[in-house]
């Protein structure tokens, strides 16, 4: 098997696209350890330097600190990827996790739709992803997840580009903010 990696906008996180798939259930984030068990996520969150790992259907982008060089880890993640899925898993992630439903008000169910069809692709292609959290007196709160987490053009990602497609389709719209989980 060969890991490819892409770099992302993001100086701090890199996508790995092992060639198969790695969620059946959408995209994920983890920070900690702790949060998941699942023998992969947590041998990468174990590498010093490593902050974060977020799954999304075919790809797997990890965030460093400032402090650590892709040099250093990188070549780990890629060892770390193989092992997994040459031990026979066809994918890291299977089933729902963690994914609260609500019922939905119809301008927030617009909203997602706008989100899903017109901005997670693109979000995606970066190694990250978006998340519908809240629509509240015309702000759309959303959590930057991946790559788009910390990464320096994500706000003007998210005023230019996020904000003007929703401002665009739904005049309820008057402003996206990120917020953190």
């Amino acid at each position: 098997m060969f890991v490819q990696t892409e770099n992302t906008p993001n100086p701090n996180s890199l996508k790995f696209l092992p060639g198969k798939k790695v969620s059946n259930s959408g995209s994920y984030e983890i920070t900690k350890k702790d949060e998941i068990n699942n023998e992969l996520v947590r041998n990468i969150l174990s590498i010093i330097g490593v902050e974060g790992v977020f799954l999304g259907d075919e790809f797997i982008s990890v965030n460093k600190n400032d402090k650590t060089n892709w040099e250093d880890i990188k070549h780990i993640v890629i060892s770390l990827i193989n092992d997994f899925y040459s031990d026979g898993k066809e994918f890291v992630i299977d089933g729902k996790i963690n994914e609260e439903t609500k019922d939905l008000l119809e301008i927030e169910e617009k909203i997602i739709k706008i989100l899903d069809q017109k901005i997670r692709p693109a979000v995606a292609r970066d190694g990250g992803d978006i998340k519908f959290k809240e629509f509240k007196n015309g702000v759309v709160k959303v959590q930057l997840q991946g790559s788009c987490s910390g990464c320096p053009s994500s706000t003007m990602t998210l005023k230019q580009g996020v904000q003007n497609l929703l401002c665009h389709y739904l005049p309820e719209v008057k402003e996206v903010i990120a917020v953190q989980e």
